[in-house]
């Protein structure tokens, strides 16, 4: 049987969830081609740390007071949480419906594919693993984001650009040369921003990702 006494401090918990739903975010191709268009306007990568904090808020913070479920808690179980936070914590639904509004009224991007789910499920894991002091989901993406970031994240962006295909604004064309070195760790506002402005219509697996919203 764990106790709270076995858990991390509630403190770094809520540290590696933040980080978690920070680099879940960072990683989402939706998300960084709206920044990096600017299709929410000049504060556009201000929004995106604000979403990351909006995501944070939907679930109430860490703490090292002890209740009765966490007692019964098995740490190596990482497929539920506590469960006296299971009834106020959002779920996945919950948060993928977050994920899509604020992508429609921040950025006008509806997005088509089910990346939004994806995401949404990584933050739940990576909440679920947290609440029991377990890491795995925000280590794996801190993993996948540093293996993206730099030179091979704005080449995958370059790469699904398809010069045969309408886009919606005509007057894209103009280089953006903005880079972004920022350090390894996602601190709620560190982006692997891409090199150049591109729109494209489809991911690297062939999936068509964002549709930006006409007014």
């Amino acid at each position: 049987m764990a106790s709270t006494s076995q858990l991390p401090p509630a403190a770094t918990r809520q540290h590696n969830f933040e980080q978690a739903v920070a680099y879940a975010l960072h990683l989402w191709p939706a998300l960084t081609l709206s920044v990096t268009n600017g299709w929410g306007g000049p504060d556009s990568a201000e929004k995106r740390d604000w979403f990351a904090g909006a995501i944070v808020d939907l679930f109430p913070e860490f703490t090292d007071a002890a209740t009765p479920a966490a007692s019964s808690t098995n740490v190596n179980n990482n497929t539920s949480a506590p469960a006296p936070a299971s009834a106020d914590e959002a779920d996945t639904e919950d948060v993928e419906t977050v994920l899509l509004q604020v992508m429609v009224d921040e950025f006008e991007v509806n997005v088509d594919d089910d990346s939004a789910l994806e995401v949404a499920q990584q933050i739940v894991r990576a909440r679920t693993q947290c609440a029991v002091g377990q890491y795995d989901e925000t280590n794996a993406l801190a993993e996948r984001f540093a293996k993206l970031k730099g030179s091979k994240v704005g080449q995958m962006f370059q790469k699904a650009e398809d010069p045969n295909q309408d886009t919606d604004d005509e007057a894209s064309g103009s280089d953006d040369d903005d880079d972004d070195d920022g350090g390894s760790d996602v601190d709620m506002g560190d982006a692997p921003a891409p090199r150049e402005k591109q729109e494209p219509q489809v991911d690297e697996d062939g999936f068509t990702m964002v549709t930006k919203k006409k007014r």
